[in-house]
């Protein structure tokens, strides 16, 4: 942010000892007022070896409800600017930019070794500290997705840590020829870390973790894994997602920063980690939000016995988030997670057999700890403000308050939003 270096210089050369806090004290008052939402700015400094970062955050609106800005939309200031005038405009409030991106490129300057080598690489903006700041003034939450292990980028650089291809003894690639970096890969895992602390540091008030699992796309007979297991025991790909889970939580949030996880759809309901890793239950002691991507079109036909769920909108979000409400409210999982206790075991009858499923005491949570992604792109069948705006009832409908619109295109249906009150 210019202004504020310029202004630290200014305090630097013309404040000493008491003078000095004086004025500095002075930068952390500023409350500011978007839609109704009043938000004290909260300043941090952060000590580099070789500069000062002030970086302002404000807190997470009691209702988020945003729209997705990618890599390069952000670093295209009319595109950008399309975005932040329909926030100002409408019941909006938040936007999410992407960090890193698919590439694997980070959107942001940094001169962090762990990190240089992926900045700017591709898009991105190189005011993004600025342009965050400049989103602050306006009352505008702002969150920063990072995509994890999808990162052909860093697996060209480092291929011994990527999921190996067992015919060619190289990274694996997806069916978009893109590679993954191993979820055991712990190196990378620092990587992580220190890209969270760097954007945290310029501005952004929240971290919002995709692509946290193993591939779902592509020959994966053909991947081969790293397995965390010391004892020598089966891969289990949730326990090793769950791995990854825990040390990004105690290694990011002592910085305060307000952390998400962007789960599949299906873990609103599935048990079992789809040979994926993802665990709805092995999530939410890690996160202080969840987002469960529920976009209709990527649904089995037949999901909760709707038919084609392009159809049956509200009803594939009103099924879907209801579910993920009682997973996180309930004091019981069937999933075993890191420090289950056993509790009780239950008998099912099937028609064949009598399994017994263990059960485990877990923590309760509230359900506004969930909030959806919902779909606001034509795939599998038309999306238009009737969808949109079904898709928005629906979670408001199982006791939610909070959602976020992904587009991959960046435009929105602004007819089902509901416009700024003046």
């Amino acid at each position: 942010m210019p202004v504020f270096k310029k202004n630290i210089l200014f305090i630097a050369l013309g404040c000493v000892g008491i003078a000095l806090l004086l004025c500095f004290f002075s930068f952390s008052s500023t409350t500011y007022s978007q839609h109704g939402l009043m938000a004290s700015v909260a300043t941090t400094t952060t000590e580099h070896a070789d500069t000062t970062i002030i970086s302002n955050h404000i807190p997470t609106p009691t209702q988020v409800k945003a729209i997705y800005m990618s890599q390069c939309v952000v670093g295209t200031p009319s595109f950008r600017k399309k975005l932040v005038d329909l926030v100002e405009t409408t019941e909006l409030n938040s936007i999410i930019i992407d960090i890193k991106d698919f590439s694997g490129t980070i959107g942001f300057k940094t001169t962090n070794p762990l990190l240089a080598s992926a900045s700017m690489k591709s898009c991105g903006a190189p005011d993004m500290q600025a342009f965050i700041e400049s989103l602050h003034q306006k009352g505008i939450y702002v969150i920063g997705r990072i995509t994890v292990f999808q990162d052909p980028f860093y697996t060209k650089a480092h291929p011994d840590q990527a999921i190996q291809s067992k015919s060619t003894g190289g990274p694996w690639k997806d069916t978009k020829g893109l590679s993954y970096i191993d979820v055991s890969s712990k190196p990378y895992w620092d990587v992580v870390v220190e890209l969270s602390k760097e954007a945290h540091d310029i501005g952004f008030d929240e971290l919002n973790y995709d692509y946290i699992r193993y591939p779902s796309d592509g020959k994966l007979s053909d991947a081969a894994f790293i397995n965390p297991n010391i004892d020598g025991s089966p891969l289990n790909k949730g326990l090793a997602v769950e791995m990854f889970w825990k040390y990004l939580r105690e290694h990011v949030k002592p910085t305060g920063v307000v952390m998400s996880a962007d789960l599949f759809g299906m873990t609103t309901v599935a048990e079992d980690d789809m040979g994926i890793g993802q665990q709805l239950d092995r999530a939410e002691p890690y996160f202080d939000y969840i987002a469960p991507m529920v976009y209709p079109s990527h649904f089995a036909t037949n999901f909760g016995g709707f038919g084609n769920p392009n159809t049956h909108v509200y009803q594939v979000i009103q099924y879907s988030m209801s579910e993920a409400v009682k997973r996180v409210e309930s004091t019981t999982t069937p999933v075993d997670f890191i420090g289950a206790v056993p509790i009780v075991n239950r008998s099912t009858a099937t028609s064949t057999a009598k399994a017994k499923i263990q059960l485990y005491a877990k923590q309760s949570y509230p359900a506004t700890m969930l909030r959806p992604w919902l779909q606001d792109f034509s795939y599998g069948g038309t999306y238009g403000p009737t969808e949109v705006d079904d898709q928005i009832k629906a979670t408001y409908d199982v006791g939610l308050n909070s959602w976020m619109l992904w587009s991959a295109a960046n435009t929105y249906t602004t007819a089902a939003l509901v416009p700024a009150t003046q």
